[in-house]
């Protein structure tokens, strides 16, 4: 996948990384109730990014803290994650001191001054308790210790992939804030996969995967921390979800992308609207090949205006007529401009 992205060029590449970033950051918020504009959020990174913004609108304090926070885990990969980091990702999440339901300390740990940290549903009266974090009081041992782990040079330890699914599943089972710790955790294990590529861009996105598998993916957290906190089954879904989500990107990212740089290899070549929608349906593979006739039913037409359309799109070796002579003739997209 890295390869394909590469033979795109810079502009089609950024593209990609500003359509990553912009699901990791709007997926992740998601996951956990919380809705952004993905219009803002996307308006946000690509001014960060440098890239063209004359046509976005401004975007709110939420947006722009965890925007703040993904592409510092982007462009930050290679640095140690420390408190004070942690910390800072915290604040950028709650710029305002409110989390989903209440108040909370932005940027501080929580003090459990009303009672242990527990992840609750149910209705007052009949609650299930589906987690219970560490005691406020380990909270400064217990993170220390998770961030000299995760520190710690890849070389001596774990695979920096496994890596990522371990620090995951061990952050969010610190719980160390009162609100956020699941849009951290992602984070986190964003910061460990790039290292894990040696690199600050990636093409998919971790988030708009787990997204899809809500449930499954707060049943198999709950089911290893409730338990003997065995990471197995754990690792085997993150490992296994993490493949999904490459697969998800190769299946949408790759052929707009591809799309887009066939349109951007035509140039200024003028074409009219009928060309324009057979083309489109050619690179999408919508049509393998076609007559004429197809042709004229698909952007109705005339057999004769579909004719001079094909002709036209032969001359500019925009497209190829197979061996066959007479009605059987068909035409195809020439290879050159297929990317």
């Amino acid at each position: 996948m890295v390869g394909c992205m590469e033979a795109m060029g810079f502009p089609l590449r950024r593209e990609a990384v500003l359509t990553t970033l912009t699901a990791d950051v709007v997926k992740s918020g998601e996951i956990e109730g919380e809705v952004l504009d993905a219009s803002q959020v996307r308006f946000s990174i690509a001014r960060h990014l440098g890239m063209d913004v004359s046509s976005g609108a401004p975007s709110d304090r939420r947006v722009e803290g965890a925007v703040a926070m993904i592409l510092d885990v982007s462009d930050r990969y290679d640095q140690a994650l420390t408190i004070d980091r942690l910390r800072g990702w915290h604040a950028s999440l709650f710029p305002t001191g409110r989390g989903s339901t209440r108040r909370l300390r932005a940027g501080v740990w929580r003090d459990d001054h009303d009672g242990p940290m527990q992840v609750v549903s149910g209705a007052m009266g009949h609650e299930r308790v589906h987690f219970e974090a560490p005691a406020a009081g380990r909270l400064e041992t217990e993170v220390q210790t998770f961030l000299d782990r995760f520190n710690e040079d890849g070389h001596t330890t774990m695979d920096p992939v496994m890596k990522a699914g371990l620090a995951h599943l061990w952050f969010a089972t610190i719980h160390p804030f009162d609100d956020g710790n699941g849009r951290i955790a992602r984070a986190i294990a964003d910061l460990a996969l790039a290292r894990a590529q040696q690199g600050p861009r990636r093409f998919y996105s971790m988030s708009a995967q787990i997204r899809q598998e809500r449930d499954a993916y707060f049943e198999i957290l709950e089911r290893t921390q409730k338990n003997t906190l065995d990471i197995t089954l754990w690792m085997e879904w993150f490992l296994a979800c993490l493949g999904r989500a490459i697969d998800a990107a190769q299946a949408t990212l790759i052929p707009r992308l591809e799309k887009a740089r066939f349109w951007q290899a035509l140039g200024d070549l003028p074409l009219n609207e009928r060309q324009r929608l057979m083309v489109n349906r050619l690179i999408e593979g919508s049509e393998g090949t076609f007559t004429t006739s197809r042709w004229a039913t698909i952007a109705s037409c005339s057999s004769d205006t579909a004719l001079r359309d094909i002709a036209d799109l032969l001359e500019r070796g925009v497209l190829l007529r197979s061996p066959a002579g007479g009605r059987s003739t068909s035409y195809r997209l020439a290879s050159a401009h297929r990317g």
